[in-house]
């Protein structure tokens, strides 16, 4: 069985994904803020967990996480950096501190993650390196400036750093989730189509993990159609932009 880091490992998805892991055998790193979250997880395997708290923004902090596992394991195979956050931008007030916090999170926290977890990756056993971004990279949506460009930004360093990694042994997928019921998407105030479980979420990411494909999307048929409107005229594509911001307000 490998030995997996997740981060954002203390609610919504991430949590489901520890616990898919964990029921197959894995022995997993449990990163996030919330120590007082991950701890169940220990007390229930724990010949399993390895609890590293810490707060990816923080650079020390995630060097910190990776020195542990090292001391603890020796190595790792499977980095799973699926911390992030969202926040929306009001049409009427451009809000730069908004668009930085997210930006910090979702970008340079995902940096700090692989500037120290790639050293230790290219020594593990078929090491494989997962990603969590969104499918939001497809279509621009209303108020979804600031999230949108940070997971825009995932994807492209996401397939920039495949090309890189290849010649180095190093899978790299990357995860681009529908809307999942998390406790960041319950506060959305607008529909959620096919909105899964973060437990049939985890299931159906876990299930696949395995064929280390360069990409997991669910759910369909959303997916498609995304990116199938993605895919239109720009005009065509500011017309539904519209006609969903007039939705919300509605």
């Amino acid at each position: 069985m490998s030995r997996c880091w997740l981060t954002g490992a203390s609610s919504g998805l991430g949590a489901a994904l520890a616990l898919q892991l964990l029921e197959q055998g894995h022995q997993v790193a449990l990163g996030g803020r919330n120590q007082e979250a991950l701890e169940p997880l220990a007390a229930a395997w724990p010949h399993q967990v390895l609890l590293i708290p810490g707060d990816i923004e923080r650079a020390d902090d995630v060097r910190a996480m990776v020195e542990r596992i090292e001391a603890a394991w020796g190595g790792l195979d499977v980095a799973i950096l699926n911390a992030g956050t969202c926040e929306y931008l009001e049409p009427d007030h451009f809000d730069a501190s908004l668009v930085e916090r997210v930006i910090r999170t979702n970008v340079l926290g995902l940096c700090h993650c692989l500037e120290a977890v790639l050293p230790m990756l290219r020594q593990g056993r078929q090491p494989h390196l997962v990603v969590t971004g969104s499918s939001v990279d497809w279509l621009a949506l209303p108020r979804a400036a600031a999230y949108g460009a940070s997971k825009a930004a995932v994807r492209y360093l996401v397939e920039s750093l495949r090309i890189d990694l290849v010649s180095q042994g190093i899978d790299v997928t990357l995860i681009s989730p529908g809307f999942v019921d998390t406790p960041l998407t319950r506060r959305n105030d607008f529909p959620m189509p096919q909105r899964w479980s973060a437990e049939r979420a985890a299931r159906y990411i876990v299930k696949h993990l395995p064929r280390r494909p360069l990409e997991i999307s669910f759910p369909f048929p959303f997916i498609p159609i995304l990116r199938l409107l993605g895919a239109l005229p720009g005009r065509w594509r500011l017309k539904l932009g519209q006609h969903l911001a007039r939705g919300e307000k509605d």
